[in-house]
């Protein structure tokens, strides 16, 4: 496994919500798609080094079916490998199914702890707009973190060796990182069993259970970044606490942003709590430069 290269989001109007992503991330549609599978009509933007897929219900299916339960928001963790026949033809050996689609396949989130992934080949990008790339997506969990993290090093082929654990007491979890390429990448699926019911994830949890909570992005210009978002009126939340000085990211607001909870990190900033705390850049000296 190469990288996080895409996530699909489930929305209302694709048109309003690649507006949204246009605004604040100068992110660019590069094109159109339908998608027997989701039920869906895709707009497909380049997002940095990645793409965001915009999943506009087209009759009925699945995502008109998870639009109705959750009201749109964050449907699918997209990761990509050089050889996606091969690894389609290992998971089906462990005898999962895989759902080929175009040039994609699908796997069911009923399968794999509540996540629906789509997997694509690897292919270089140029950078388009305010993100860097897509690093991570979160998988919120009841069930113990170490048989998921066995689950995906198997699927995914992943060496277990390269997990980084993780705790919060104040988010209220417990869990690892599977990261694909240590210390290379910061790619990974994060496994965060959560250990407190008053938190957001963990109210999140004890409503849909395993399941995919939020992804990760990396951000080359915080600075400019936030200031799209306070342009916009748009809500966030800063790591710091301080928004109006915010030195290293942000999570954005679901309301604001299609149901989508997405964090932010500056460059270099995700290797303070992934292992390699000595390979994180320190901050701009003045913020507001760019």
């Amino acid at each position: 496994m190469d990288r996080v290269d895409r996530v699909q989001i489930a929305v209302k109007s694709a048109a309003e919500a690649a507006a949204s992503f246009e605004n604040l991330f100068s992110a660019e549609i590069v094109r159109e798609d339908k998608s027997s599978y989701l039920g869906a009509k895709k707009t497909v933007l380049a997002f940095g080094e990645s793409e965001v897929e915009l999943c506009e219900p087209d009759g009925t299916g699945l995502t008109a079916d998870f639009i109705a339960a959750r009201g749109g928001g964050l449907m699918t963790a997209g990761l990509c490998c050089n050889e996606p026949e091969r690894l389609k033809a290992h998971i089906e050996a462990l005898g999962f199914e895989c759902i080929q689609e175009g040039d994609q396949f699908y796997m069911a989130p009923e399968d794999h702890f509540g996540i629906r992934f789509v997997i694509s080949k690897t292919w270089p990008r140029r950078r388009v707009g305010l993100a860097s790339f897509l690093y991570e997506v979160t998988n919120t969990l009841v069930t113990d973190w170490r048989f998921a993290a066995a689950h995906f090093a198997g699927l995914f082929q992943l060496e277990a060796r390269n997990f980084t654990r993780i705790g919060s007491p104040r988010f209220g979890y417990d869990g690892t990182l599977t990261l694909f390429n240590k210390p290379n990448r910061l790619d990974r699926i994060e496994l965060s069993q959560v250990t407190r019911d008053d938190v957001p994830m963990g109210r999140w949890v004890k409503k849909h259970g395993d399941s995919l909570y939020m992804c990760y992005c990396e951000t080359h210009d915080i600075a400019a970044l936030t200031e799209r978002f306070r342009e916009a009126g748009v809500r966030w939340t800063p790591r710091s606490g301080d928004p109006a000085d915010e030195p290293d990211g942000l999570w954005t607001d679901p309301r604001d942003m299609h149901g989508l909870l997405m964090g932010v990190s500056r460059d270099t900033a995700g290797w303070d709590w992934s292992g390699h705390p000595d390979a994180v850049d320190p901050p701009p000296r003045d913020l507001h430069q760019h």
